[in-house]
């Protein structure tokens, strides 16, 4: 198998690489030959993700953009790719409220000529290429929000986007069927829920609570943290990933979830936990005064959950990591890894970002 991550160097690309190197021959269905990353490298990106990779033999790493047509045209006939993953986002939905051209461009456009160009080096490598695959990992956010008491999403939600971040995830999902329903071509569509663990970047919740704990600074949370997400360890997304990728079923999609719905503030609660746990002397007030309510962002979901029993009843998948072991795991892995939360932040977007989950 020689399969192509586009946003590789992001956090669930580049912990999806890291999993598909490391990966059996029974998980994958085929030996594993060649991954090659293909990350633009925006303010998300960062190459250091994959320092642990850098000399094996099996990863190629590319600086590029997934809406450069004759670039991944020449990655895709070069390495014989047979596989794509599709993870090269713009994800941010504070980011889409303030600039939602950029997530227009990614999203959708790229989006459309990465299928294009795929399509066409398949259609004249027809025979040559035994199994092919287009994976496209979206979002449960383009299904919009739920009610404290409305089921959980699943394959057949309908979508009703809230945000031109899910929108353009949405647009994108659109255009990932059309191409297997007009042109045959073998993609299957993800959408998970909010994803956790080592290398994420410190906008997103999780990250920047702990990021907040290490410099002593407040907790900023939106409104009254009520909203509720649905949280899943990266690890059991990659797992999943790879599942869907040997076994799924061409045109299908598969909703993915760790089954552990939090509000915000039951989240940042579990974090001050789990860090005092691990650095019992580096912060002394209480929780009270740690938490700072600020004003909630416009449009802002009340609640995401998943149910993932397709992936479980069909594919043999289930995460392993419950959320306490996985956010002992997290916190852990930056407890150990302090500079490179600076490292990823030199640079990058300057301006407060909140704590908001996605």
């Amino acid at each position: 198998m020689r399969i192509l991550v586009t946003g590789g160097a992001g956090f669930i690309g580049s912990n999806l690489v890291h999993y598909l190197l490391g990966a059996s021959t029974y998980e994958l269905e085929s030996e594993m030959d060649l991954v090659v990353t293909l990350d633009k490298l925006t303010y998300a990106g960062s190459r250091s993700r994959l320092a642990a990779v850098e000399r094996d033999p099996r990863h190629v790493f590319v600086v590029g953009d997934i809406g450069d047509r004759a670039l991944v045209s020449a990655l895709l006939r070069e390495h014989q790719i047979d596989a794509v993953m599709h993870l090269a986002a713009e994800s941010h939905v504070d980011r889409s409220i303030d600039d939602p051209e950029q997530f227009i461009q990614t999203n959708i456009v790229g989006t459309y000529r990465l299928l294009e160009e795929v399509r066409r080096y398949w259609s004249d490598s027809s025979g040559l290429i035994q199994n092919p695959r287009f994976l496209h990992v979206s979002t449960d956010e383009v299904f919009g929000s739920l009610g404290l008491e409305d089921a959980a999403f699943n394959e057949t939600s309908p979508y009703a986007p809230n945000s031109p971040y899910s929108a353009s995830k949405a647009a994108s999902d659109h255009l990932v069927r059309s191409y297997h329903h007009t042109y045959g071509l073998p993609v299957i569509t993800t959408n998970c829920s909010n994803n956790y663990g080592p290398y994420q970047f410190s906008e997103k919740l999780i990250p920047l609570m702990i990021r907040k704990l290490l410099s002593g600074e407040g907790l900023p949370v939106y409104g009254q943290g009520a909203n509720i997400r649905d949280w899943i360890h990266v690890e059991d997304h990659c797992r999943a990933l790879v599942r869907v990728l040997a076994r799924g079923i061409p045109g299908e999609s598969y909703v993915i979830g760790g089954r552990c719905e939090m509000t915000n503030l039951e989240m940042v609660h579990a974090i001050i936990e789990i860090f005092r746990e691990f650095a019992p002397d580096h912060y002394g007030k209480s929780a009270h005064e740690l938490i700072i309510y600020v004003k909630d962002r416009p449009g802002h979901d009340l609640r995401y959950a998943v149910n993932p029993e397709r992936i479980e009843r069909e594919l043999g998948w289930a995460p392993r990591e419950d959320v306490i072991s996985g956010l002992r795991r997290t916190v852990r892995w930056y407890l150990e890894n302090k500079q490179w939360i600076l490292d990823a932040e030199r640079g990058s977007y300057h301006g407060e970002r909140l704590g908001n989950p996605s």
